[in-house]
């Protein structure tokens, strides 16, 4: 594997010096980081779900909590961190809003006096539709919470039990109404399509009832059964064809379009001002800090991991040390491939030096890379290279070759 790949047996313990020192030793390059907090727990985990998660329990979330406090603390020493700012904080999961009102503010005013947070930073919860009520979003509300990501996923009553989720239509509807009477303005609604038993006039009746709530933002990803999922390691019956799910995503476009929303990155919509800020640190390749069991950072050129494990998270904690499990020094070629991946998931797409740099010396990518433009899939205009709607449908090819 190119590059420095450091991983750390056991790095999540006290008598392991390498947990703190190699985010002490790379300071980051920009003065505005964004925060990421992963929060583990899940009522129940959902059936195509392959992220970090863990199951409730009481005893579990309080450890947690006081891990993530003591991990808060810990960053906030570092050398570097006093002349840092904290854009965009992010707390994603899991099940975030499975967090009480109380919980949530203990945790934002543990950051507010350990970093300079903007005074008009991004700070977005994900929600599920059966863990929020209108007074529990009115505390979040108070907390700083400014952005709700909330995760619906289908409107269709059979197609939500079988993906395990605990919702129903009606809930949803329910929730985002709680929001907007809570007093939100800024609000994310995720689904997703290529759903077993979701056909195309099903989806169509959902992205429009979705569309009607007004929204400020829509998030729709394809189902993908990727490795952890319980869908992903037994299989699922009834997922459409390849074809279903084409017209699926233009079905989405077109209605998105139609009712004034961008499409600023391949799987997000959003209306004029309300992209997200937290996530396209991501799609930028800028930097950010990483908070909770598994989260993932980038400071510097350093890619790094936290302890996966709950259980072992916090027990680093406990020993007074950060929970660093994993981390990667990336090399020039690899910060230019990842580089033009992400940004290249982004309508405003990456200066075209940038791909130049990439083809140098790689005929056959560059063949590749002249027969996307040809097909109208890859533009260049303004000194920028961007992919067009057809080119996001089918990027994946490309952002394989592009790494």
């Amino acid at each position: 594997m190119s590059g420095l790949r450091q991983m750390v047996p056991g790095s999540a313990r006290a008598d392991n010096p390498l947990a703190g020192s190699v985010l002490a030793d790379n300071p980051p390059v920009a003065d505005a980081l964004g925060l990421y907090i992963h929060v583990p727990f899940c009522a129940r985990r959902c059936h195509y779900c392959s992220f970090n998660t863990a199951p409730l329990d009481d005893g579990a979330l309080t450890r947690y909590l006081a891990a993530l406090r003591r991990e808060l603390d810990l960053l906030a020493a570092l050398p570097w961190a006093g002349r840092v700012r904290l854009a965009t904080v992010f707390l994603g999961g899991g099940t975030p809003s499975l967090l009480t009102a109380d919980d949530l503010t203990a945790a934002l005013e543990r950051l507010h006096s350990r970093f300079d947070v903007v005074a008009d930073a991004e700070i977005t919860v994900e929600c599920n539709p059966e863990s929020v009520t209108r007074a529990k979003l009115e505390g979040y509300r108070a907390a700083g919470v400014n952005r709700l990501s909330l995760g619906v996923q289908s409107l269709d009553d059979a197609v939500l039990e079988r993906l395990g989720r605990l919702h129903d239509a009606r809930g949803a509807r329910a929730a985002f109404a709680a929001a907007r009477e809570a007093g939100f303005a800024n609000l994310s609604v995720d689904v997703m399509y290529g759903l077993p038993g979701l056909d195309v006039p099903g989806w169509t009746r959902a992205i429009e009832t979705v569309l009607d709530w007004r929204p400020e933002h829509l998030s729709a990803y394809g189902l993908t059964l990727e490795a952890g999922s319980l869908w992903g390691a037994a299989g699922v019956d009834g997922l459409p064809p390849e074809q279903t799910q084409i017209d699926q995503y233009w079905q989405l476009a077109r209605a998105a379009a139609a009712r004034g929303f961008e499409h600023y990155e391949i799987s997000n919509y959003a209306r004029p001002g309300f992209r997200s800020r937290h996530n396209q640190i991501y799609w930028r390749a800028s930097e950010y800090l990483a908070a909770g069991p598994g989260a993932c950072g980038f400071i510097g050129r350093l890619r790094y991991a936290n302890a996966k494990a709950t259980p072992r998270y916090c027990e680093a904690l406990e020993d007074g040390v950060l929970p660093v499990d994993s981390f990667e020094a990336l090399t020039p070629r690899q910060r230019l491939a990842e580089r033009l991946m992400l940004g290249l998931r982004l309508a405003d797409g990456v200066p075209a030096a940038w791909l130049e740099e990439r083809l140098a010396g790689d005929l056959p990518l560059a063949r590749r890379v002249a027969d996307w433009r040809d097909g109208r899939l890859l533009l260049e205009a303004g000194g920028r290279v961007r992919l067009t709607e057809a080119g996001f449908l089918l990027s994946d090819a490309l952002f394989v070759d592009l790494l």
